[in-house]
C-alpha cells in the first residue's frame, strides 16, 4: 500500500552534506557556557527560567515588587498563539492581502484559473511561495514605490488539481505531465510590483505599470566577478560562461544602498538530476558536497530541459547558487549573479556600509552543520553615483566563521593562494566550490543558519539557526544540565559584536540571544526572558527584519500544533536591557504556512509580510490541491491554497508596534 504521508518540504536543508566531524555551534555552546558562568551575567535569568520555572517566576515578581516595572518598546497588545486556517494580526491592526500566486503582474496577463495553468500564463503572472520583500521608494515616498519579492519553490501537490490524488508530494510531483512542470518552472524566481497607499489607507498593486516585472526560471541573467567565464561555468549553450537562464530557489536577500535587490538561490540541488551521471564523474565530491542529485525529492525539471540533467550538461548546476543583483527601477535591465560573494545555499544578504566605507554582506548557508560567511567590498561605496555602485559586488574578500568557546571568532578569507587552500586551483574554483573551501579552513558547522541581519544603530548582526535535530547522531553534544539539547529541533538566535565597530574586521564577540522553544519544559533548554507570556515564545527562527528604531522583529518557519502546540508567525524581540530575550507574537499564519520576508517602509507605518506554502501538509496530515487544510486566502470551493503578500497597517494610522 503507498504510504500517504508526506515528507516535510525542508527535507533537504535537515538532512547533512558536510562530511566534516569538527567542533559544532552545539560543541562550542556547551564548553563557553558552563554552570558556573551562565548561572552570572547576561544570561542568568534566562538560563534560571529555561531549568527552575517556578524559580524564575518568583524572581521575575520580585523584581516588578522592587521597582517600576520596565516598559517594552513594542506598545502592541499580545496576540493569543494558536493555529486554524486564517490568518490572525495584534489587535489594533489590519492584515490585508495584497497579491496571491496566479494574480496579474504584467499588463495583459490573464485571470487566474487553476484548471487552465500554463507556462505561458504563469510567466505573466504572481508566482508561487513568495519568499523575501523589499520596499523602493519612488520619489523618496513611503506611501507609492516599488515593492520586489522572492519565489522560492513550488509545492505541485496543492497547486494543481487532481495531480496528488492517492500519491505523496513525491509522487505527485514525479508524474506530473510536462505542460505543468513548465509552468511550475515560471512560477520560480521573482516579481517586481509598483504598489501605492490609496486614501482609504489600503494598498494596492498598480495595473499595468511599467515597472511591473516577472524573472523566472528562464529569464537570461548575466555571470559576472571571479568565477566568470571559468571553464567550469561554460556550457553547450554557453560555451562562454558568462549568461545563464534563470534564477532558482530564491529564499531571502537584501536591498543596497544604491537601489538594487540582492536575491539569493538556496536549495538548487533540488533540481538537477542523474544520479549515475554523478557516481561517475570526476567531480562526484563537489556535487555530493551540495547534495546534488538530492537522495529524497527533486523536481522532473530535465524531462522537459536537458540542462538539468547533471549527464547532459556537467556544469550547468555550478551555475546555481549565486548571489544575483537585479535593478527594479530599470525594467529592462539584465540580472546578474554576482560570484565573488561564493555559491552555497545562500538564505540571505544582510548588509551594512562599514565606517570606512566598504560594503559589508552577511550570508548563511541554510542547511544543518553549514557555516556563515560575509563579504566585505574592494571599493567604497559612492553615495553622489548610484550607478558607480554598479560592480561593487565583483571584487572583495569572501570570509567563513570560526566560532570560538570563550565567546570570541574570527573571520577566516577565502583567498586564493592560502596554503589550506593549496588543492585549489584558483579563486573561481573557491567560490564555485566555498562550501569545500571553508571545510578546509576548519568554519564552524552551524545549526542550519538562515537570515543575518545588521542593526544598523548598535553595530550587532543577528544569525537565525533554525534547528538541528541531526547531533545526536552525529555523537557530539551530549546531554549536560547546562546544554540539555542533543537535538535542537528549536533553533536559537546568535548575537555578534564586530570588533571596534569594524564590520571588515577578523574579529568579532558572539553571545547567544534566545534558545528557543518552549520554556515551561525545562528539558527543552530554552532561555526566553521570564517577562515572555505563554503566547510569546516560538521555535525555529528563519527570517528577521530591524525596523527603523533598531527593533528586531522574528519570522517563523517550523512551528507546528504538535511540536510547539501553534502555528509559524511574526514575533518581535528585545535584544537590550532588563527585557533582552522578551518577545510577543504579532502576526499568526494560516495551518501549514510559513512566515517570510518581513520588510516595513522608510515611516514605519507598513509592514509587508510573506505568507508562503499555506496548506502545506504538517504533522503527518495529507492535504492535497482537493482536500487542503485551508483555502486561506480566497476561503471558496475549487480555488487551492495560495501564498501571498500582506500589508499590514496600523487603523487609523500610525507606525508598526510603536
Amino acid at each position: 500500500m503507498t504510504d500517504l504521508i508526506d515528507p516535510p518540504i525542508d527535507i533537504a536543508e535537515n538532512t547533512p552534506s558536510n562530511p566534516g566531524r569538527g567542533l559544532t555551534i552545539g560543541d562550542l555552546i556547551e564548553r563557553r557556557y558552563s554552570r558556573r558562568e551562565i548561572m552570572r551575567g547576561s544570561l542568568a535569568v534566562a538560563a534560571v527560567a529555561a531549568a527552575f520555572p517556578n524559580l524564575a517566576a518568583d524572581f521575575a515578581a520580585s523584581e516588578a515588587q522592587a521597582g517600576t516595572p520596565v516598559a517594552s518598546s513594542f506598545s502592541f497588545t499580545e496576540l493569543a498563539a494558536g493555529s486554524d486556517e486564517r490568518h490572525h494580526v495584534a489587535n489594533g491592526y489590519d492584515a490585508d492581502v495584497l497579491i496571491r500566486w496566479g494574480d496579474k503582474v504584467l499588463a495583459g496577463a490573464p485571470s487566474f484559473d487553476p484548471a487552465a495553468q500554463s507556462a505561458a500564463t504563469q510567466a505573466q503572472q504572481f508566482g508561487y511561495n513568495n519568499d523575501f520583500i523589499g520596499y523602493f521608494p519612488l520619489d523618496g515616498r513611503s506611501d507609492h514605490g516599488l515593492l520586489v519579492v522572492n519565489h522560492e519553490y513550488t509545492n505541485e501537490d496543492i497547486m494543481y488539481p487532481g495531480i496528488a490524488t492517492g500519491k505523496t508530494r513525491i509522487e505527485a510531483t514525479r508524474d506530473m505531465p510536462t505542460a505543468l512542470i513548465e509552468a511550475a518552472m515560471q512560477a520560480h524566481g521573482g516579481s517586481v510590483l509598483e504598489v501605492k497607499r490609496g486614501g482609504d489607507g489600503k494598498w494596492l498593486v498598480v495595473d499595468g505599470s511599467n515597472y511591473n516585472r516577472r524573472i523566472t526560471a528562464t529569464t537570461p541573467i548575466r555571470l559576472s566577478g571571479p568565477a566568470s567565464g571559468h571553464p567550469r561555468l561554460k556550457t553547450k549553450a554557453d560555451p562562454h560562461g558568462t549568461m545563464v537562464l534563470g534564477m532558482l530557489n530564491n529564499c531571502a536577500g537584501g536591498v543596497t544602498p544604491w537601489g538594487t535587490w540582492l536575491t539569493c538561490e538556496e536549495n538548487i540541488n533540488y533540481y538537477f538530476a542523474n544520479s549515475d551521471a554523478v557516481k561517475a564523474s570526476p567531480d562526484a565530491e563537489k556535487y555530493e558536497r551540495f547534495g546534488i542529485p538530492p537522495k529524497d525529492f527533486a523536481y522532473p525539471w530535465s524531462k522537459v530541459d536537458t540542462r538539468f540533467d547533471v549527464g547532459a550538461e556537467p556544469n550547468e548546476s555550478n551555475r546555481f547558487g549565486w548571489v544575483v543583483e537585479i535593478d527594479p527601477m530599470k525594467p529592462d535591465s539584465v540580472p546578474v549573479k554576482r560570484t565573488a560573494l561564493g555559491r552555497f545555499k545562500h538564505e540571505g544578504a544582510g548588509n551594512t556600509v562599514n565606517k570606512d566605507g566598504r560594503f559589508v554582506v552577511y550570508q548563511g548557508d541554510d542547511q544543518i552543520f553549514e557555516y556563515i560567511y560575509k563579504f566585505v567590498s574592494e571599493a567604497k561605496i559612492d553615495t553622489a553615483n548610484h550607478d558607480a555602485n554598479k560592480d561593487l559586488l565583483d571584487r572583495g574578500t569572501l570570509y567563513v566563521a570560526r566560532f570560538d568557546d570563550g565567546g570570541r571568532g574570527e573571520w577566516l578569507p577565502l583567498v586564493f593562494g592560502h596554503e589550506k587552500l593549496s588543492a585549489f586551483a584558483s579563486q573561481a574554483d573557491i567560490l564555485i566550490d566555498a562550501r569545500l573551501a571553508a571545510d578546509a579552513l576548519g568554519a564552524t558547522r552551524m545549526d542550519r543558519p538562515e537570515d543575518i541581519e545588521v542593526n544598523s544603530q548598535t553595530g550587532k548582526v543577528y544569525a537565525m539557526l533554525t534547528k538541528n535535530a541531526k547531533r545526536e547522531e552525529t555523537g557530539v553534544n551530549g546531554v549536560n544540565p547546562v546544554n540539555p539539547r542533543p537535538k535542537n529541533k528549536f533553533g536559537h538566535i546568535i548575537e555578534i559584536t564586530p570588533d571596534g565597530s569594524d564590520h571588515a574586521a577578523t574579529g568579532f564577540a558572539w553571545d547567544i540571544l534566545v534558545r528557543c522553544g518552549d520554556p515551561s519544559i525545562a528539558a527543552v533548554g530554552a532561555t526566553f526572558n521570564p517577562a515572555t507570556t505563554a503566547d510569546g515564545w516560538f521555535g525555529t527562527p528563519d527570517n528577521c527584519a530591524i525596523d527603523a528604531e533598531g527593533r528586531l522583529w522574528i519570522a517563523t518557519d517550523g512551528n507546528s500544533p504538535k511540536d510547539t502546540g501553534r502555528a509559524d508567525g511574526l514575533w518581535s524581540m528585545e535584544t537590550a536591557g532588563p527585557l533582552r530575550a522578551t518577545s510577543k507574537l504579532f502576526f499568526r499564519c494560516p495551518v501549514g504556512a510559513e512566515m517570510c520576508g518581513p520588510f516595513f517602509t522608510p515611516d514605519m507605518e507598513t509592514l509587508f509580510v510573506s505568507v508562503q506554502h499555506p496548506g502545506e501538509p504538517e504533522d503527518g496530515q495529507k492535504s492535497t490541491y482537493d482536500s487542503p487544510s485551508t483555502r486561506w486566502p480566497d476561503f471558496q470551493d475549487g480555488l487551492p491554497p495560495r501564498p501571498s503578500v500582506v500589508a499590514i497597517t496600523r487603523t487609523g494610522g500610525g507606525k508598526i508596534g510603536a
